[in-house]
């Protein structure tokens, strides 16, 4: 002020305006033995809650910063949807990469039929064997007996 009142002036320097920011990626590369030490510190943390532990040890695939979960069944699908946000979350947190998603798939299941009495298991043994099936016939023998 009292450069003012003496008639001095001062020059203010302009500032420059600034680069507008552009946002930098920050998200990390994410290796798969960093994601499975992630992913079994989070099942642990759900030790207590049986079915969600359980599909938490299941197999799961990893690319492209998404994490595909192969489900046995359908009945799985609700439990893994329940705990999809806080996991996807821990993981993303954990290993510092915004891009991590996961995801689900239901693999199928081949049901085997279970040969329970003896003509089952015989027509089973004949259909990898047919000479078998000759044999029977041939020698006139009886499956059930």
């Amino acid at each position: 002020m009292t450069d003012l009142a003496n008639g001095k002036t001062t020059e203010i320097a302009e500032e420059k305006p600034r680069e507008e920011e552009q946002p930098q990626s920050t998200d990390k590369a994410v290796t798969i033995e960093e994601l499975k030490q992630a992913w079994d510190e989070f099942a642990e943390q759900r030790k207590t809650q049986v079915g969600e532990y359980h599909i938490l040890k299941q197999e799961f695939d990893f690319s492209n910063d998404v994490v595909t979960v192969q489900l046995s069944n359908a009945v799985e699908e609700p439990l893994l949807q329940a705990i999809r946000t806080p996991l996807t979350e821990f993981l993303r947190g954990r290993l510092s990469n915004k891009r991590l998603n996961v995801i689900s798939v239901v693999k199928e299941v081949q049901n085997q039929k279970i040969a329970y009495t003896n003509k089952e298991k015989f027509d089973h043994l004949a259909e990898k064997n047919p000479i078998l099936k000759e044999l029977k016939d041939r020698l006139g023998l009886d499956t059930d007996f």
